[in-house]
């Protein structure tokens, strides 16, 4: 059962994600996402097949048969025209921040209530969920701030970045995935550590 309410939390943790996304570029004149029904939190909606579904029960299948590894996975993206943005300054940067603003903001409203209520250590099952919403959305928060295509960190970078580095942004455009994989099986040891940190320092106590 444990294993069922960590994919229902990731997947309505990558929805909110999303949603986020379209409700700051509805908010900054681009009506896209809203035309097309994407700012609702049904999740069949916003599901992808491989990032959704496939790719998290592998990963879950994975951890079980050798006792540790990674969950991950990622919602459609929604879709925005920045074209439409009252902001053509800073209109991405600001779309793209809201999703980590978003998760952020779950994990903060969900790890206090866990910190400042201890009563609730008293119901093992909710303590769980609740420890879980908080880790699994500053997982969420910490790997999409990253600034690497087509991560949302990226296109906060872009925003700031002047035009000299054009090559650069080709480059991230051209070989982001490539980097993205290599942290994912190389690297995701340090955004563990980073978010076990964040963890930590909301809740006041490690992840169990």
């Amino acid at each position: 059962m444990e294993w069922i309410f960590l994919i229902v939390i990731l997947i309505f943790s990558i929805v909110l994600h999303e949603i986020s996304h379209g409700t700051m570029a509805n908010y900054l004149g681009d009506p896209t996402a809203k035309n097309e029904g994407r700012l609702t939190l049904n999740p069949l909606l916003h599901l992808d097949l491989f990032g959704s579904v496939i790719l998290p029960l592998f990963l879950i299948l994975t951890a079980k048969l050798t006792g540790g590894g990674i969950i991950f996975g990622w919602a459609k993206p929604v879709p925005i025209n920045p074209y439409n943005f009252r902001d053509q300054k800073y209109g991405e940067a600001k779309v793209a921040i809201m999703g980590p603003v978003a998760n952020l903001s779950l994990a903060l409203v969900f790890g206090l209530a866990l910190r400042f209520f201890p009563f609730i250590s008293a119901f093992p099952g909710l303590a769980f969920l609740l420890s879980y919403i908080v880790y699994i959305n500053i997982i969420l928060a910490v790997f999409n701030l990253l600034p690497i295509p087509p991560l949302d960190g990226a296109y906060i970078l872009f925003t700031f970045l002047p035009s000299s580095t054009k090559k650069l942004k080709i480059f991230l455009h051209q070989f982001g995935i490539f980097i993205l994989l290599f942290i994912l099986f190389f690297l995701f040891n340090g955004i563990i550590i980073i978010s076990n940190s964040i963890f930590h320092l909301i809740v006041g106590f490690p992840l169990l």
